[in-house]
């Protein structure tokens, strides 16, 4: 999978991220600013302190962080499983 290497906070919740691979673009998160511990993205020096932490994702104090994975997804417009040739869902027996 492909690592994030920079981000940047733009107007109205939204990042500019660069993975290693070459991939980047803008990616709209409003659709997490006011729920739960997001609502800390309120206050605009917070969203614009995200960074790329030494793990695989983008993060702000606090250990608030995004998965990178789900945000590859959303800027490619790929599925899990065109990212994850490999995947299999679980099943259960119940």
């Amino acid at each position: 999978m492909t690592t994030p290497v920079a981000v940047k906070a733009l107007a109205g919740y939204r990042i500019w991220i660069k993975f290693d691979d070459g991939v980047e673009g803008e990616i709209d998160l409003s659709d997490f600013a006011g729920r739960g511990v997001f609502t800390a993205w309120e206050d605009r020096d917070f969203f614009e302190s995200v960074e790329v932490p030494d793990y695989d994702a983008i993060a702000w104090p606090g250990d608030m962080s995004l998965c990178s994975d789900m945000l590859y997804m959303r800027l490619t417009g790929k599925s899990v499983e065109e990212i994850f040739p490999d995947y299999q869902p679980m099943t259960t027996h119940v």
